[in-house]
Order: structure tokens, then C-alpha cells, then sequence
């Protein structure tokens, strides 16, 4: 059974960090690509950064390029988000999800089924002062 689950969110002042991480159990990493994602209510779900399973390519949003670094540790079947210099935007819960990766091929930050099939329940992050 393929399971995510998040952790790390919590409350920041803007210019911290924090670090999200996302285990899995029920399937190892090497042949799945993950992608975390933000949701603020009223707002869709935007895709903020992906791995894929090779880690030959990641993908960020323009919004937290240069802040945000996605990574991996096959040892703890675990990817992690490190987020540093935080600004109240950046606030939501932040989703992982994630889905097999079949070829070679840069991950994408759509959160559509059949780029990532499954979800964790979330994590809340709250930037303010």
C-alpha cells in the first residue's frame, strides 16, 4: 500500500527556514518521482517542486527558485523540501505526491492524476511574524 507522509510544517518568521519531509512506505523510491505541492484555501493546488526517480531532473517554481532545494534519501525512503528565507506567501499546506516513473523524463508541476497518482495528507506552514 503506497503511502506519503508529511512532516515538518509549523510556524516560521519570514526570513527562516524550515525543512518538509515526505516518507513513503509500501514502495521505494528509486522507481517513483515525487512532487510537493501548496494549497491555499480558495486558490488550486500549485506545483512548487519535483524530483524524479533517477534525480537526474528537478523542477521548481519560479516563485521559490534560489530558496527552496528538493532532495532525496533512498536509505530512509525519504524526500525533503528545505525551504529557507520564508515569506508570509509562501504560507499553505504543503502536499507531497507521488507516482511511477516509466522513461527518463523531467518531472512536471502539475498536480494532475497521471503525473502523481498518490497523496499525503499535508502539512501546514504558516509564515508570519
Amino acid at each position: 500500500q503506497v503511502q506519503l507522509v508529511e512532516s515538518g510544517g509549523g510556524l516560521v518568521q519570514p526570513g527562516g527556514s524550515l525543512r518538509l519531509s515526505c516518507a513513503a512506505s509500501g514502495f521505494t523510491l528509486d522507481y517513483y518521482r515525487v512532487g510537493w505541492f501548496r494549497q491555499v484555501p480558495g486558490k488550486e493546488r500549485e506545483g512548487i517542486s519535483c524530483i524524479d526517480s533517477s534525480e537526474t531532473y528537478t523542477n521548481y517554481a519560479d516563485s521559490v527558485k534560489g530558496r527552496f532545494s528538493i532532495s532525496r534519501d533512498l536509505a530512509k525512503n525519504t524526500v525533503y523540501l528545505q525551504m529557507n528565507s520564508l515569506q508570509p506567501e509562501d504560507t499553505g499546506t504543503y502536499y507531497c505526491a507521488t507516482a511511477r516513473d516509466f522513461e527518463l523524463r523531467p518531472c512536471v508541476l502539475s498536480p494532475v492524476r497521471g503525473e502523481y497518482e498518490y497523496w499525503g495528507q499535508g502539512t501546514q506552514v504558516t509564515v508570519s511574524s
